[in-house]
């Protein structure tokens, strides 16, 4: 039918512009806390874009869901302002009609928020965990930024780059101090790089410097000028893969876990998504009406904003229970029944309207009395 294709067709185009400034903003938020600490040199410069992408990836069912929220509140919407709804259903439509083209936009990408929240969301997770603790565990002029002092985690060694030069990272200006048994050992070198041995140790390689080498408030300092000086500062940490939060778990864990309550929660949190996506979609066809003849088309928007935070909450709050052992995981269900309900008596209400359903119970109850 050409309605429910011209239907589909907008629905496609506002989820693909929605999608795309829903994850560009939550995106560039997460961008400018990362660059902001990467500029303090609390991170390594090259460990941004990973961050992100992994960030990205574990967020991804949220805008998602939004997206398909939004494009179908915002496509049946200007369908009721344009008064084209008007005409389709004086042709015979009816609303219950458009859970078809809804649902068909709906579906498939209710089934990839599943793939991504049962999935690739944990994988990212325990990814972007492992490799934060390995940046925090890096002591290495590569986690430096330019023309920044930074501290050691054990607070023994301080070190400064003027600034990077060459395709190896080789750092230029180097400032370099040790604290060891009470001794203070400052080196001065006009160049360096990071490298390892074979026993997976990373030393920092020092050319054409100084080293002043005593104790603090004595004058009998140690001077050594050299060519090439090495310094061990750890160990390459490879990755693990060992999660550390059910948030990171593979799905596959979790339901060899069910008799732990947060393997519960976990488990049924992730089944919720894809889950309120169809709900969702369903929900937004009754809360687009509007009727253009009454001047003020934001009721409807606000109506489905406190719909939307009251089925997260209800989920939050119920999820909550399940981690404390005080629901059982089935106990979600009821909460995206009763928004379906709910959207399904929204349907019937435009469908019939509601002066002649009250009269009829009045007259049942009349009859009774």
């Amino acid at each position: 039918m050409v309605f429910f294709k011209s239907l589909t067709r907008e629905l496609t185009l506002n989820a693909v512009g929605v999608f795309v400034v829903l994850l560009a903003i939550l995106v560039s938020t997460q961008a400018i806390n990362l660059l902001g600490r990467a500029a303090e040199g609390q991170i390594a410069n090259d460990a941004v874009a990973a961050l992100i992408g992994f960030w990205a990836l574990g967020l991804f069912p949220v805008p998602l869901i939004l997206t398909v929220f939004i494009s179908t509140l915002v496509a049946l919407t200007r369908l009721w302002r344009d008064q084209e709804m008007q005409v389709w259903l004086a042709a015979g439509l009816s609303q219950k009609s458009l859970l078809g083209p809804v649902l068909r936009f709906a579906v498939p990408l209710s089934i990839l928020v599943a793939v991504v929240a049962l999935g690739i969301a944990p994988w990212a997770d325990q990814r972007s965990q492992v490799y934060a603790d390995q940046l925090k565990q890096r002591e290495d002029i590569s986690a430096i930024s330019p023309g920044v002092f930074k501290e050691s985690s054990d607070a023994n060694r301080v070190y400064f780059v003027e600034n990077y030069a060459g395709q190896n990272g080789s750092a230029k200006n180097i400032f370099f101090q040790d604290l060891t048994d009470g001794k203070i050992s400052t080196i001065l070198a006009k160049s360096g790089h990071l490298t390892s041995d074979d026993l997976n140790q990373r030393i920092i390689v020092l050319e054409d410097g100084n080293r002043y080498v005593g104790s603090p408030g004595h004058a009998d300092f140690d001077v050594t000028a050299f060519k090439r000086y090495s310094v061990v500062i750890g160990k390459d940490h490879e990755l693990v893969a060992a999660p550390r939060s059910r948030q990171s778990q593979p799905t596959p864990l979790l339901l060899a876990q069910l008799d732990d309550p947060s393997a519960r929660a976990e488990l049924a949190w992730r089944l919720s998504l894809p889950l309120s996506c169809l709900v969702l979609a369903i929900l937004a066809i009754p809360l687009a009406y509007t009727n253009p003849r009454s001047g003020g088309h934001t009721f409807n928007l606000i109506a489905a904003l406190l719909s939307y935070f009251a089925y997260q909450n209800g989920l939050t709050l119920v999820r909550n229970g399940i981690l404390h052992n005080s629901l059982p995981a089935w106990s979600i269900l009821f909460v995206h029944l009763a928004v379906l309900a709910l959207a399904m008596f929204g349907l019937y209400y435009r469908d019939r309207p509601v002066q002649p359903v009250l009269k009829t119970l009045g007259s049942f109850f009349g009859k009774k009395a």
